[in-house]
């Protein structure tokens, strides 16, 4: 960093992407509480917008908890095909800013702007303009985080959503994450932060006053990441080239399956998914997992690896069933089927080597 300039990193994050894209597509959803997903009873939320929000409805919960908190729910099933088309406009847009764009889903990307391929004052005034134009183009909001590095852009980007931006500033980056709860802290999740309680640890102050051998003894490998991030430091640069490891797709299914049949079903439904991913994009993979989740929520995974890649629909398929079928009959009911590729290589077959995709695959049971 001594040598470099400092950088200048804005995390653009859109406001309730799927509830927001339906809330403009139709107008009778505008200012009422929408969750995307599958209202069924195993249905999950796959996003929900603020208005729902208010009543604690989230991603990732249960549709009849969801319910049971909020009466007046509307569910809208969710249009992966649209939502990709929009995030392409996005994307579209942050091109005109910078060449050195690190997507991390359909919504949120990392921007490195330091070169000022706009021409424009400040980092602060380029996310401004950047928002405009995302506004202007798809009649959507975005928020903005800007900052030195990526970890704190992405913490910024959340303190004024939705529809605003913040900036922290190298003077203050130090100061700012002492303030803040380790629960808000990218890499770690709710069962590190129980357990960061459990140790003492609730704030960045708090994890600032623990050395390194404690974080070694107590978090392994992800020692160095928390050292670092409790002093406001993240060397990482924006990557567009980053590779992507896997590409997979899951159902949860209306009722435990027991019949190996239905069972089956479901599989090859979720090898297909995944097939026109890879097939699209040229983009192969030598592994293969089949994951089970049963009714008790008990979950198991199965994989094997191939000597080359799988270049045709037909082996992914007749791998997901090899897998699948080591576990069937099920013991028991199962709730939730799913197939990963990963391990992409070279396909001799296409002549073509895997690389990252800046849409990750969304297959329409992930809302499941």
């Amino acid at each position: 960093m001594v040598d470099s300039p400092i950088r200048k990193i804005i995390h653009v994050d859109m406001d309730a992407f799927f509830a927001s894209v339906e809330q403009r597509d139709d107008p009778s959803l505008r200012g009422r509480p929408v969750a995307v997903g599958h209202g069924a009873s195993r249905g999950v939320v796959a996003a929900a917008s603020y208005e729902a929000r208010k009543f604690g409805v989230k991603s990732a919960l249960a549709s009849v908890t969801a319910l049971r908190r909020c009466p007046e729910l509307i569910f809208v099933r969710p249009r992966f095909e649209v939502y990709k088309d929009v995030s392409g406009q996005i994307h579209e847009i942050f091109a005109r800013y910078t060449d050195l764009i690190q997507p991390l889903s359909l919504d949120e990307a990392y921007l490195d702007v330091t070169a000022n391929k706009a021409g424009i004052e400040t980092a602060w005034k380029t996310a401004k303009a950047i928002r405009a134009a995302i506004l202007e183009d798809t009649g959507l909001t975005a928020s903005a985080g800007i900052s030195y590095n990526k970890f704190l852009a992405k913490l910024a980007s959340d303190h004024r959503k939705p529809n605003g931006q913040f900036a922290v500033t190298p003077d203050m980056g130090e100061a700012w994450v002492e303030t803040l709860p380790v629960s808000r802290f990218h890499g770690v999740g709710p069962v590190t932060a129980n357990k960061m309680k459990r140790l003492g640890i609730e704030s960045g102050a708090d994890l600032r006053t623990k050395s390194m051998e404690f974080l070694q003894r107590n978090f392994g490998s992800s020692a160095e990441w928390y050292f670092a991030i409790a002093r406001g430091i993240d060397n990482r640069p924006v990557n567009p080239n980053r590779i992507r490891k896997s590409s997979g797709s899951e159902t949860t299914f209306d009722r435990d399956l027991t019949e190996p049949g239905e069972i089956e079903v479901g599989i090859l439904k979720m090898a297909d998914d995944v097939w026109r991913w890879c097939d699209s994009r040229k983009t192969f993979g030598r592994t293969v997992t089949v994951k089970i989740k049963y009714g008790d929520f008990q979950q198991i995974t199965r994989s094997r690896t191939q000597p080359s890649v799988i270049v045709t629909q037909e082996n992914l398929r007749r791998s997901a069933i090899d897998l699948a079928r080591t576990v069937l009959p099920p013991v028991k009911g199962i709730r939730l089927v799913g197939v990963t590729v990963s391990n992409f290589g070279e396909a001799s077959a296409q002549g073509s080597t895997a690389g990252e995709t800046k849409l990750p695959i969304f297959a329409e049971s992930q809302a499941a």
